[in-house]
């Protein structure tokens, strides 16, 4: 198991510090009645579902609104979203990946390829990225407890990774053990900030301040779409740049 990884506590952290709630909660809300649609509207028999209450409840969400959200897809009068992945290239070169979900393929792939454009990117074609990144599950611990006890609650739950900072801890798992390995951590560990599946780069490329500046405006704005639910990329900035941006 490796240790530190400045890329994912930066994403986090930035994540945390932008997020606006009344976007993310529509957001997740949308993740929520998709999930319920397609499996169980009840989460201990929907992983995917379980999965989403979790990260609404880790933000807060009011459970009035993750119930309306899971009512909205047993109702049948919510939209038939379709998911979508877009990749392409920021500034310097940086990987990006967009995950989407559209009731209008037309109008998401319109507002993305001209947000790429307009702020210094290129989109580019499926798979044109996401080789360099790998699909997997994430958990994530906020700083109070102690390294050592999460590497070894990891451990035991059969995570594949753990990176630690002064930011928190990242638990890193295969896709298909996420709800087990989450399980097992939350009954050791407590409730975890976030548990989701992202995209993990392999190689990060480091930005100085022009560059981290342009790619933040860049995320910022296709992050600010409605139809888009998650955006990735594989930069790495250093602490001197985090203090300036």
């Amino acid at each position: 198991m490796a240790g530190h990884s400045k890329w994912a506590n930066i994403q986090h952290r930035k994540g945390r510090q932008d997020a606006v709630r009344a976007k993310v909660f529509s957001k997740l809300s949308k993740e929520i009645t998709v999930a319920a649609k397609m499996g169980d509207p009840d989460p201990d028999k929907n992983p995917r579902l379980r999965l989403a209450v979790k990260e609404a409840k880790a933000v807060s969400m009011p459970k009035d609104n993750i119930d309306r959200a899971i009512r909205k897809s047993i109702a049948g009068d919510m939209e038939n979203y379709e998911e979508i992945r877009y990749e392409g290239y920021g500034p310097n070169g940086v990987a990006i990946i967009v995950e989407a979900m559209t009731d209008n393929r037309n109008r998401t792939a319109s507002n993305v390829r001209s947000t790429f454009t307009k702020r210094g990117g290129n989109l580019g074609e499926t798979g044109s990225v996401s080789f360099m990144f790998d699909r997997m599950g994430q958990i994530v611990y906020g700083a109070a407890l102690d390294a050592d006890k999460v590497m070894e609650a990891a451990i035991e739950a059969g995570a594949e990774d753990v990176e630690s900072g002064e930011d928190g801890h990242v638990v890193w798992c295969a896709v298909e053990d996420l709800n087990d390995v989450s399980t097992a951590l939350e009954a050791s560990l407590g409730e975890a900030e976030s548990t989701k599946l992202v995209w993990r780069p392999q190689t990060t490329t480091e930005l100085d301040l022009e560059a981290a500046q342009s790619l933040m405006k860049l995320i910022e704005a296709l992050e600010d779409d409605d139809d888009v639910q998650s955006v990735t990329a594989n930069f790495e900035i250093s602490d001197e740049v985090m203090a300036q941006l």
